[in-house]
């Protein structure tokens, strides 16, 4: 085989592989975005050391088995997925500093895969971390109540930016 054939034949693949990711993503109904999240700000408001106390190392062991850090390739933003509402919240015990808020399935078809998506900063707006909550089989027309579990200090958080996504079925 020639290497103008190779070369030819190597365009023609990656054209095609193009295409049918393109085509597959707008199977799955993702947003005019081509992907990508769009994430909400959200605020930390009424926060200082003197109302919040730092978790013990039992319960950071336990905040750190159930914080969800890795998020899943097979969720895409979806035109179904509204995100109702959301807070940062401190509660007491291991889970400490949490972002909870609601989610609803707007769409026709029930949903595989709905995940959320946070990243936090600090007041100079450097990332501390990104967490995540997720949820299978959420029906049509159905809310979902979240909770991400953070395990950055509550003082520490000046803001944090959040996204919903999901997998169709």
């Amino acid at each position: 085989m020639s290497r103008r054939q190779s070369t030819s034949r190597r365009r023609v693949l990656a054209t095609l592989g193009t295409g049918i990711a393109a085509a597959a993503a707008g199977c799955l109904g993702s947003n005019s975005l081509g992907g990508q999240p769009t994430y909400e700000e959200g605020t930390v408001s009424g926060i200082n050391a003197s109302n919040v106390s730092n978790r013990s190392a039992t319960q950071l062991s336990a905040a750190a088995a159930l914080a969800q850090q890795q998020p899943s390739n097979s969720v895409t933003p979806l035109d179904s997925l509204a995100l109702r509402d959301h807070e940062f919240v401190v509660e007491s015990g291991y889970l400490g500093s949490t972002i909870q808020g609601t989610v609803e399935n707007t769409g026709g078809n029930r949903l595989v895969v709905a995940e959320v998506r946070t990243r936090l900063y600090d007041d100079e707006g450097t990332m501390l971390g990104r967490y995540l909550a997720s949820t299978g089989d959420l029906n049509s027309g159905s809310t979902w109540e979240f909770q991400v579990i953070v395990l950055e200090s509550p003082t520490a958080v000046a803001s944090y930016d959040i996204a919903v996504l999901g997998t169709p079925s």
